[in-house]
């Protein structure tokens, strides 16, 4: 009976403690959710600013010179020019939760109908750069630290200079000469899918869309244009990510609870795939967040490279053509990224290392 009223007792010990966690985890999670609203509120008062501080009036700009001022003037009043800058900016955040970000003076469409048309080939091409790398990061990193001060270890951190030395247009520009032009074995220079296919856009993700049209054929050309831009945007990335992970799993092989199973023959292989790994991509965590929200705005050379139709290129060429209301909507974008990224690292950090749930919770 004395057992049974301790297992009891010992199910309610781990129950509250499970309650806990998730209970610190969901506080964590609304506190970083409110600081992002705010963190976007600010960005909206900054990309606000940056269109009133550029020099010349907006509406002869969006009109063009040979408008005449009749037509500027009709313009400044529907757009709300003439009012106070607090009245300005409310129409304009107003538009902006609407997904009106103004028309273009490049292409002379809606900022927004480019954003759809361009954004999800970037997007596309940062996941394909962004996530499936991970596990050569953790496969790297790994391998690297299980063999510290050996051939394997060298090898990796000899190329991890070299990959991290290189840009990615470097990159992009090796890649397209080696498998282009000398081994014409993948897509160098065509866009996301050959012109021989017609695939109806649905999610607007070549690869998925391809699927959903049953096309394996288009599915698998569409793979291999991806192959070498992704490559090209990640490979110095995943060599700097597991330089982190090497570097954290060494420095952690090192500590006490590590020692103690070792002297007690826990297996290598299961010590660190269970024990030393969880910790040690924690701070690895961190940056793979950012360098993916950082894809975004590193791509544009990637995608001038190979002609990629992203939003990146995009902005290079809005930026060019001094089209105030693309650059902006742009940089807005990418900030929303970043602060979105952010904010699953903070999730997924809470959920690795409970010390940081516990400094939260104090």
């Amino acid at each position: 009976m004395r057992i049974g009223n301790i297992n009891v007792d010992v199910c309610r010990c781990f129950k509250e403690r499970g309650d806990n966690r998730v209970t610190s985890i969901l506080k964590s999670v609304v506190h970083r959710l409110l600081w992002a609203i705010v963190v976007l509120l600010g960005l909206s008062v900054l990309i606000f600013s940056l269109l009133r501080i550029i020099p010349g009036d907006p509406a002869r700009m969006a009109l063009g010179e040979t408008a005449s001022e009749e037509a500027v003037e009709r313009y400044r009043e529907e757009m709300h020019y003439n009012d106070p800058l607090p009245t300005q900016y409310y129409y304009w955040l107003k538009g902006v939760l609407k997904g009106d970000f103004g028309q273009s003076i490049v292409t002379k469409r809606k900022v927004s109908q480019d954003i759809s048309e361009f954004l999800p080939a970037t997007l596309e091409l940062v996941l394909w750069a962004g996530i499936p790398p991970i596990l050569l990061t953790l496969f790297l990193g790994t391998t690297a630290a299980r063999n510290k001060n050996k051939w394997q270890d060298y090898l990796i951190r000899f190329t991890g200079y070299i990959a991290i030395a290189t840009p990615s247009f470097v990159w992009a520009v090796f890649l397209l000469l080696i498998f282009g032009y000398w081994f014409p074995i993948l897509p160098s220079i065509g866009g996301r899918l050959s012109l021989q296919y017609n695939i109806p856009s649905v999610t607007k993700l070549m690869l998925i869309d391809c699927i959903l049209a049953g096309n394996l054929n288009a599915a698998w050309d569409a793979f291999l244009h991806l192959i070498l831009p992704a490559i090209a945007l990640c490979i110095s990335h995943v060599m700097q990510e597991s330089r982190i992970v090497r570097s954290s799993m060494v420095d952690n092989s090192g500590k006490d609870y590590i020692t103690m199973m070792t002297s007690q023959g826990v297996p290598a292989k299961t010590i660190s795939n269970k024990y030393l790994l969880r910790p040690s991509i924690i701070s690895a965590v961190s940056i793979m967040g950012l360098d993916i929200a950082g894809m975004f705005g590193n791509a544009f050379l990637v995608e001038s490279i190979f002609n990629w139709p992203g939003l990146s290129r995009y902005a290079l060429k809005a930026i060019t053509g001094k089209d105030i209301n693309a650059v902006c909507a742009v940089v807005l974008i990418y900030g929303v990224i970043f602060i979105f990224m952010n904010f699953i690292v903070d999730t997924v950090v809470l959920i690795l290392d409970p010390r940081m749930r516990q400094k939260r919770a104090s």
